[in-house]
């Protein structure tokens, strides 16, 4: 091609700019095959031209009017078939593209609109030559993203992402224009002379072009929130896991029914305990959010989702796949015969099962409920687990395979938690549904347990220790203000302070069979009511009082069950503890870990 009219070479023979979040972006436009750019004179894009044409993988197209240059940029991308980038500066430079993407947006043409920016926070200022650009018209562009200037490791990662998702979305669901709106801080040192090695992330629409799975050793499928599993989806999960030696991460929100999975809750948060199990080097994200990370620390993540979006939850993204869990599961397994015996998925739950058998005597707390309910909620029912303290303790242990699990994971909020537990009891009325929350969470939704629809196959346990307990664990933030973070951090005092008659109260007087528990011998005795699996005449509360100091001893004991660490390590988080909790705090922690 005749590129005569394309400058190559920087005039003063510099090369990129310092500005990194620009270096990012130019390393993916090239990761991305973008090549061709149609550039407007300005300021506020000087940084963005200067490096590019001193890089001669680029065809650099000068016009004057912006209009112009957007329809030269149509021309140019519907003639070659290639995606075409525009930059220009700020003020209404950016407003003369909307003509030329509209035409782009509706003959879906992967036209890339690049517009310069000064500190997003003069925006609204009556800084001179600065507009906002945060709400396109709903047909100029398919996605719009910020790349913002890179201080730290998150901003790096973060600017790659919505890089990326900008360059993707140009092809993907049939191409079309795409909008990146780049901050400068007009720099004027142009002395970088390579570009950074940025990941780049892939879209695969269908199987035509599938990645190998050659070379990976260990292979992980993590499964976040996900909704009942088909036949076909469990039959292809299983067989992948038999090919490919695999294991299947979960926690009790996946309601993953299969032989190769293992919750990592427990190992993932002990302090001074490295698993000895060799971490995958591949990891499959399948589901929606996933409250706990893999705790695998691989190489790279594949996500499997027929929305196709970029969801970079390990900061490992590689490839998006835009299908469905069982074709992606299915293709692969037609790839290779089946491996011998899965010994990847033994290691895991066998480790697992070791550190579990090694749990200590428990301070009356939500974790030593769960590891008694765990045993004993009836076959085949329905389990709805809240946030924070009671979500992760009950994910340290495991629960039957017959329970159907659920949890407001989506968001992970406080609110509406008992009110989905009764929606869930109102589909299936003839499964017994349990639940469980703690005060504050019940407070924030207990109007929705005088429901006339309420059937009598609910129950619902309450931890009442009088506060946030999430507030009160000695790993949090707040944990270090003692009392003080009661107040207004824990909330503390509200509701009845636990008062042992509110609750009791309103649930008899709304029907509700009552039970409660002060200790273990009582909570013990009171459990086998509250797990009959018969139906039973009215719906059951099971308010249980604990004590917000042995819900952040009992983590504490969770997270330091194992160690491999070396005494000189032990000796550190020892001194960590008398700094928190003083010499006192220590001797607890030595008695509640058997040592």
């Amino acid at each position: 091609m005749d590129t005569s009219n394309s400058i190559h070479n920087h005039p003063t023979g510099k090369h990129y700019t310092v500005e990194k979040h620009t270096q990012i972006l130019i390393a993916l436009l090239k990761e991305h095959g973008v090549k061709k750019i149609v550039a407007s004179p300005g300021a506020t894009n000087v940084c963005l031209v200067g490096s590019l044409q001193s890089d001669p993988y680029f065809e650099i197209y000068s016009s004057v009017d912006e209009r112009s240059a957007s329809f030269i940029a149509v021309g140019l991308a519907a003639e070659s078939g290639e995606p075409v980038a525009l930059s220009c500066t700020g003020s209404t430079a950016s407003r003369n593209y909307i003509p030329g993407l509209t035409e782009a947006y509706y003959r879906k043409l992967p036209v890339l609109a690049i517009t310069a920016s000064q500190h997003l926070g003069r925006v609204g200022q009556n800084f001179g030559q600065v507009i906002d650009r945060s709400s396109p018209l709903a047909d100029i562009v398919k996605e719009s993203v910020i790349c913002d200037c890179v201080y730290t490791e998150d901003d790096e990662w973060a600017c790659a992402v919505n890089v990326n998702r900008a360059l993707l979305a140009l092809r993907k669901n049939g191409g079309g224009p795409t909008h990146i709106n780049l901050v400068t801080t007009y720099n004027k040192d142009f002395s970088c002379e390579t570009l950074p090695s940025v990941k780049t992330i892939r879209h695969i629409p269908d199987t035509k072009d599938m990645p190998s799975l050659e070379g990976y050793k260990h292979i992980a499928i993590l499964v976040g929130v996900h909704p009942k599993w088909t036949e076909s989806l469990s039959y292809a999960v299983e067989d992948f896991c038999e090919v490919y030696n695999a294991v299947v991460i979960v926690n009790h929100a996946s309601n993953y029914k299969g032989e190769y999975g293992y919750n990592p809750d427990l190992i993932n948060h002990m302090t001074q305990y490295a698993s000895e199990t060799e971490r995958a080097d591949l990891v499959i994200y399948i589901g929606s959010v996933s409250r706990y990370t893999s705790g695998m620390n691989e190489k790279e993540m594949w996500r499997v989702n027929p929305d196709g979006e970029i969801r970079d939850i390990e900061k490992r993204l590689t490839c998006v796949f835009a299908m469905e869990e069982t074709e992606f599961f299915r293709y692969y397994v037609s790839q290779r015969t089946p491996s011998a015996e899965n010994t990847y998925a033994r290691q895991w739950q066998s480790e697992c099962h070791r550190i579990l058998n090694r749990v200590p005597e428990l301070p009356f707390s939500n974790v030593w409920i769960a590891k008694e309910l765990c045993q004993i909620l009836p076959e085949n029912c329905v389990f709805h687990l809240s946030g924070s303290n009671t979500a992760r303790a009950w994910n340290f242990f495991p629960i039957s395979k017959t329970i159907d699990c659920y949890s407001n994971d989506g968001t992970m909020g406080i609110d509406g938690q008992v009110s989905a537990l009764i929606g869930e009891s109102l589909a299936n009325p003839k499964r017994i549904h349990f639940g469980a929350v703690g005060d504050l969470t019940f407070f924030y939704d207990m109007n929705s347990l005088g429901n006339r629809h309420i059937g009598n196959n609910l129950r619902l346990l309450v931890v009442n220790n009088g506060k946030g307990a999430e507030f009160k664990i000695y790993s949090h933030p707040a944990y270090a203000f003692g009392e003080a973070g009661d107040p207004y951090m824990a909330a503390a005092g509200h509701y009845g302070n636990k008062s042992t008659l509110l609750i009791r109260h309103y649930a008899e007087d709304l029907g509700y069979e009552y039970l409660t528990a002060s200790t273990k011998e009582e909570f013990l005795e009171n459990a086998k009511r509250f797990t009959v699996p018969e139906m039973t005449d009215k719906p059951m509360i099971f308010e249980v009082f604990t004590d917000s100091s042995d819900e952040s001893d009992a983590i504490y004991a969770m997270n330091h069950v194992a160690s491999n660490a070396s005494g000189k390590t032990k000796d550190l988080a020892k001194s960590v503890i008398k700094s928190i909790a003083g010499d006192r705090g220590v001797a607890k922690v030595k008695t509640l870990l058997g040592r």
